[in-house]
């Protein structure tokens, strides 16, 4: 009983640091959407004092209101009784905050199982040319499309094809890569290399497309999508997330224990009875939809794949129930506050937040290469 009692306190001195780390972490990144968000909500044309945001982000007759909710989340109107203040907070500037949250939860949690499945810890969502395929898919359609709205014929509704778009290009291009890696099986090695591939080839045909552009505002759509940008979202958009999110963050959260294994190599894998092929596909197909569903609302947003899971990584260890958990909070934090950065920093001129990713990915993924020396499996 004594030597029982002992593992078990060994083995909470062990479990225990990693627990609080993951703790403060997940705190220390609320605490930067709340004040990010509010930051976002605050600034805009329309001057507002700190009191005054502060007054309409926290009033409860809106925040526990179902009527507003409904609005924002069912499309309906907002009531007769709010104010142009609140309208303008609640209906135009808080959309894109929450936007932010779901852009950087389903890019983390992307970058996350991408690095599992190929076991390499500078792998991302767009290793397996999601980001070529989307992007790609988006420039077709400014292309081809005299507008980026569709119609439908018989209800009258219009609706943006470009998210739809996007969602399908990854799609494809994430079959082509998995069509081109087979040779009776996968291996995260032509997994990443058929990925290359597919990724180059599409980039190259998004260079051309730009010339065919006769458009300065189909243009700037482009350059906004293929950088990734937040400027001018809505509730609409919101929706459009939701929904593929719910999903998928569950399913990755409960794929976790098999992500662990895969982390064991692929004999290790199959000699405990898991069926390699059949787990690596599955959970890559809920990672490119969680790409997907963030590309199909604010285009191609880089480098948070990359950096949110190395650096959850770094404070919680490799295991992914904890790795996964941790990437749900720190993305979002990544992505508010580089949007809040990326709107703010020049004003009026706002800055596709995937400028700001990028000026922060670029040196970390610099650091992860020297300091890894290869990008070879971890």
């Amino acid at each position: 009983m004594s030597n029982e009692t002992t593992t078990r306190e060994s083995i909470r001195s062990l479990v225990a640091p990693r627990d609080k780390r993951l703790l403060t972490l997940m705190a220390g990144s609320v605490l930067a959407v709340l004040v990010a968000g509010f930051v976002q909500v605050w600034f805009g044309s329309y001057d507002m004092t700190i009191a005054q945001t502060f007054s309409v982000v926290t009033n409860p007759r809106i925040v526990f209101n179902p009527d507003v909710w409904a609005a924002a989340l069912l499309g309906n109107e907002f009531p007769e009784w709010m104010t142009t203040p609140q309208i303008i907070v609640w209906n135009i500037r808080m959309p894109r905050v929450f936007i932010g949250i779901l852009v950087g939860m389903n890019l983390a949690i992307s970058g996350a199982v991408f690095q599992a499945v190929t076991r390499n810890e500078l792998a991302s969502p767009y290793i397996l040319g999601v980001s070529g395929g989307a992007g790609l898919a988006v420039l077709l359609t400014l292309v081809f499309f005299s507008s980026a709205y569709v119609v439908l014929p018989v209800v009258g509704i219009q609706f943006s094809a470009l998210p739809f778009a996007a969602a399908v290009g990854g799609s494809i291009a994430f079959f082509l890569v998995y069509a081109i890696a087979w040779q009776g099986g996968t291996s995260p090695v032509r997994l990443v290399l058929a990925g290359v591939i597919v990724a180059t080839i599409f980039q190259s045909l998004q260079t051309g497309l730009f010339y065919f552009l006769d458009s300065t505002a189909a243009v700037k759509t482009a350059i906004a999508w293929t950088t990734g940008s937040l400027t001018g979202v809505d509730w609409e958009q919101f929706r459009l997330a939701a929904l593929p999110t719910l999903f998928v963050v569950p399913a990755i959260f409960l794929a976790a224990r098999h992500l662990n294994v895969l982390l064991l190599g692929e004999d290790t894998a199959r000699s405990l009875g898991m069926p390699v092929e059949l787990v690596r596909f599955g959970v890559s197909t809920l990672a490119i939809l969680a790409a997907a569903t963030a590309v199909s609302v604010a285009g191609l947003v880089g480098f948070v794949g990359l950096v949110v899971p190395h650096a959850v990584r770094t404070v919680v260890g490799s295991d992914y129930r904890r790795l996964v958990l941790g990437s749900l909070f720190l993305g979002p934090a990544l992505v508010v506050v580089a949007d809040v950065v990326a709107r703010l920093a020049l004003m009026p001129v706002q800055v596709p937040v995937g400028i700001v990713t990028g000026l922060i990915g670029g040196p970390y993924f610099l650091y992860l290469m020297r300091r890894n020396g290869d990008v070879s499996e971890f």
